[in-house]
């Protein structure tokens, strides 16, 4: 019989040992505190649920991400949690159901059947915050400041932002009258910006709104793509207009706010079209393939559950953010050794010392006071004239 080799992880899936472990946990404690000052409850969702309201909304994507059980009491199909976004959607629709707008955030693991690419983890610390019930952009630039300030927090170096809004091409795409299929194919032509593709597949198309449909794929670039976007689709549509304006007032609040933040707009880019409704944002770094953090307007979601609410938010990897950060989230380990004795003194000395926030670790039996310095004690308790005392630790 073939040795089983019974430490190996599946790709992807990874432990954590310290001391990192402990700078991920500092970083969640420092990122949860720095949502609540901003307004923002917590809440935890439940790892598994049903899958049918774990892949509400969120298309076919999740649903390849989905790890998928059954449940054995009730016989229905369950999805491992791939995302919290939807789970945090039902939340505020159907369990809080509050009026007005609500603020949540969530930090927790999440499991991925396939990994976003390649080297990438499949069980990623997923953080986010959402925020329901109002529609105006000053939701989204609040979300969109939040996100920059967690990674400020984790003091992620040389990030830029990409922005967008699917309303855009959602609104032409009506105009011109595309059947789903025709808007789909011109959905994944401008993702790859096929320049002949694009024009092709609106050939029967109005010429004006072929037009702009065909310069969404050149619109791309820095501040100026706005303004060149607004002579382009002076024609278009009032929605299709109503989200550039949008958009404009996004970039220039990030811009006063964030002036050192490099801005690059995309109105071709369509991330999370079948998701989003609205505008839609993503962070880079240097040498990153992929965004280390996104996020946008998802409009209507609760609808599944009951209650369509208007909603916006963004959501980032934890471990990437401790693995990409220079923040200090470890301050170096110390210690207080108490060696083995059962004296009731000694015992109410190591519970005040731990109550004042001393780390005190007390000798097992057999373990002398050598062992100290490799569990990170720097000092000792003592016995003095019938007192406990805390002393350097002998060298």
């Amino acid at each position: 019989m073939a040795t089983v080799d019974r430490w190996l992880l599946p790709d992807g899936i990874e432990e954590v040992l310290p001391p990192e472990a402990g700078r991920i946990e500092t970083a969640r404690r420092r990122v949860l505190d720095l949502f609540q000052s901003w307004g923002y409850e917590l809440v935890i969702t439940p790892h598994v649920e049903f899958l049918e309201s774990l892949l509400t909304g969120a298309g076919q994507d999740l649903d390849l991400k989905t790890f998928k059980v059954i449940d054995p009491l009730s016989g229905r199909q369950m999805g491992l949690r791939a995302d919290i976004t939807p789970q945090v959607a039902r939340v505020d629709a159907h369990t809080l159901r509050r009026e007005g707008p609500s603020r949540l955030c969530y930090a927790g693991s999440v499991l991925h059947a396939k990994p976003q690419a390649l080297a990438t983890s499949r069980s990623p610390i997923q953080l986010g915050a959402e925020l329901y019930g109002d529609s105006s952009t000053s939701s989204d630039i609040e979300v969109i400041s939040l996100m920059l300030e967690t990674l400020s927090l984790a003091d992620v170096p040389d990030v830029h932002m990409d922005l967008g809004h699917v309303g855009i091409y959602r609104g032409l795409a009506r105009a011109a009258g595309l059947s789903g299929d025709a808007e789909q194919r011109l959905f994944d032509a401008l993702q790859r910006k096929a320049m002949d593709e694009i024009a092709r597949l609106t050939t029967n198309v109005e010429p004006a709104l072929a037009g702009m449909l065909r310069a969404l794929a050149r619109l791309c670039g820095g501040r100026e793509v706005l303004d060149a976007a607004r002579e382009t689709l002076a024609g278009a549509p009032v929605a299709v207009l109503e989200a550039l304006e949008g958009l404009t007032q996004i970039a220039d609040c990030l811009a006063e706010r964030y002036p050192g933040l490099p801005l690059y707009f995309d109105l071709g880019e369509l991330r999370g079209y079948h998701y989003h409704t609205g505008v839609v944002f993503a962070v880079f770094v240097p040498g990153m393939g992929q965004s280390i953090a996104q996020g946008g307007r998802y409009d209507d979601i609760g609808a599944d559950f009951g209650r369509a609410r208007p909603a916006t938010g963004f959501s980032t990897d934890l471990k990437t953010l401790v693995g990409l950060g220079n923040a200090e989230l470890v301050s170096p380990v110390t210690g207080i050794w108490a060696p083995h004795t059962a004296d009731p003194l000694l015992w109410q000395a190591v519970c005040r010392l731990r109550g004042q926030g001393e780390r005190v670790v007390q000798a097992l039996d057999g373990q002398a006071c050598e062992a100290a310095l490799s569990v990170g004690c720097d000092r000792q308790l003592v016995l003095k004239e019938d007192t406990w005392t805390v002393a350097p630790l002998a060298s």
